[in-house]
């Protein structure tokens, strides 16, 4: 009897632990207060953010099961490939690089991939029935809102740096008063009209001072641009950029759809807050 009891006693003890370590509880699934302090870390969030990105994950999870919703070996390792090309990387190259640059092993960034298009596929089969494109008027008037958003820059002041050495290009990026004499500068005036459009891309995205990824060019070289300046935008048609408003509100319209969907979602969910960090 007192085995028996000595058991019952340990067997409670570690269900009470268990328990305490459980904070939502949402449709039978558990999050821990363990995973909502990882991803107040990841996201940089507080307690509450953290637990709704969670809660919302786990409604996804549930709903690509009940959707039969699945990604193969060969999507994943498409995807890390197009990934790899647009960087004018080798796979080996790529994994190096997302390994020391961010940590992650090709391991992980395969389960990474692999959540992002099971998403990817999830959203589009919510959103499918529920948005149409939009018509004249809607991205008239989202033009009139959004004007300046559509300028484009004139050209950019930029300092080129190349080498035919990835590594020590890097190098001289990581610390620019590196003596270097086999990486060769030259200051230079790009007008935005007659650069690469996936250059002119690169160079909005950068802020002022700072340098661009690295890139490869035609020759082989590995190149990366250092932005000194941005001249004066120019006004834009609403012919000029009609393609681009149509993917805005699109975009638009399926977050928001998602948002709606999944807010309802919620709302029905079976959902126990025991507790919070």
């Amino acid at each position: 009897m007192g085995k028996i009891i000595l058991f019952l006693m340990l067997f409670v003890g570690l269900y009470a632990q268990v328990v305490d370590g459980i904070a939502v509880i949402v449709k039978g699934q558990a999050i821990t207060i363990y995973d909502i302090q990882q991803e107040m870390k990841k996201a940089k969030v507080d307690a509450k953010k953290a637990t709704s990105i969670l809660v919302r994950k786990k409604l996804e999870d549930i709903e690509i099961k009940k959707r039969g919703i699945s990604v193969s070996s060969t999507e994943v390792y498409s995807e890390i490939k197009k990934m790899a090309e647009k960087n004018n990387l080798t796979l080996n190259q790529f994994y190096d690089a997302i390994r020391s640059s961010r940590g992650i092993t090709s391991d992980e960034l395969k389960k990474t991939i692999k959540r992002r298009i099971l998403n990817q596929k999830l959203h589009a089969a919510i959103a499918y029935s529920h948005i149409s494109a939009p018509t004249e008027d809607e991205m008239k008037d989202y033009f009139n809102l959004h004007k300046s958003e559509f300028k484009n820059p004139s050209s950019f002041e930029v300092i080129l740096y190349h080498s035919n050495n990835r590594q020590r290009l890097q190098q001289k990026i990581n610390n620019p008063m590196l003596y270097a004499p086999d990486i060769q500068t030259s200051e230079q005036t790009l007008p935005y009209n007659k650069i690469n459009p996936k250059l002119a891309q690169i160079l909005k995205d950068t802020k002022p001072n700072t340098f661009t990824p690295i890139v490869q060019n035609a020759d082989g070289q590995f190149m990366s641009f250092y932005l000194k300046d941005i001249k004066t935008q120019q006004e834009v048609t609403f012919e000029s950029v009609k393609n681009q408003m149509a993917n805005a509100i699109m975009d638009a319209k399926r977050e928001q759809t998602l948002s709606d969907y999944f807010a309802r979602l919620q709302q029905s969910a079976d959902i126990t807050v025991l507790r919070m960090p």
